[in-house]
């Protein structure tokens, strides 16, 4: 299994992403933690889109949306791609889409297989937690009612062993809500990550590296 996790886009670890993903090609970018935000979604994919293509990836959105309830037909498709960007966004939105197009547990197959690599940034790292308890302090779950017609689920993936909390201390969280709830982990003895934007996390196989600045815990 490899993923790159972080808390905005690259961080300051773009090269231990090239490392796991080798030569660069083609992209299935996700941006469907958006989808509660229609007036916002197209620029916010669009600032994901350009960043790969200067680094020589050919992105293309995969909108979960188009594959709702066709797993096997997702499957498929993602299998076309060495890389899968997630953006970050709503994460109990994004959580919504996966369980409604079988996102969840396609991924977890072809990430068992070591069929691609998962690169994913706030929300799209938050969601392969083992839940989103916390969360909901920084991303409402009421917009899955508007976005997915469904109530918010609470579990994660499961892909990684504790909670994730990006941006904290960073200029992405200017009311310091991120950086309250990693205060809160810490306080709990509650396993977790606290991600600053130049920080991620790097999983290639059974090694786990943590690629923390001082200013996150």
């Amino acid at each position: 299994m490899r993923l790159f996790l972080a808390s905005y886009r690259f961080g300051a670890h773009y090269d231990r992403l090239a490392a796991l993903v080798g030569r660069p090609g083609r992209v299935a970018v996700i941006g469907n933690s958006c989808d509660a935000w229609p007036s916002m979604r197209p620029a916010a994919v669009q600032s994901d889109l350009a960043p790969l293509r200067k680094l020589g990836y050919q992105p293309e959105e995969l909108d979960l949306r188009d594959y709702l309830e066709r797993p096997d037909a997702l499957e498929s498709r993602l299998a076309e791609y060495p890389l899968v960007w997630v953006r970050g966004g709503n994460t109990f939105v994004l959580r919504a889409q996966f369980a409604r197009s079988g996102a969840d547990l396609v991924l977890t197959r072809l990430l068992t297989a070591d069929a691609l690599v998962y690169a994913g940034y706030s929300a799209g790292a938050c969601v392969l937690t083992p839940d989103l308890y916390g969360i909901e302090t920084v991303d409402d779950p009421a917009e899955v009612r508007s976005a997915c017609g469904i109530e918010p689920q609470w579990d994660g993936m499961g892909l990684v062993d504790r909670a994730i909390v990006p941006h904290v201390r960073s200029a992405t969280d200017p009311d310091g809500e991120c950086t309250r709830l990693a205060e809160r982990l810490r306080a709990e003895d509650f396993a977790h990550w606290a991600l600053t934007d130049d920080d991620a996390i790097v999983i290639d196989g059974e090694q786990v590296s943590e690629l923390l600045s001082p200013t996150a815990s």
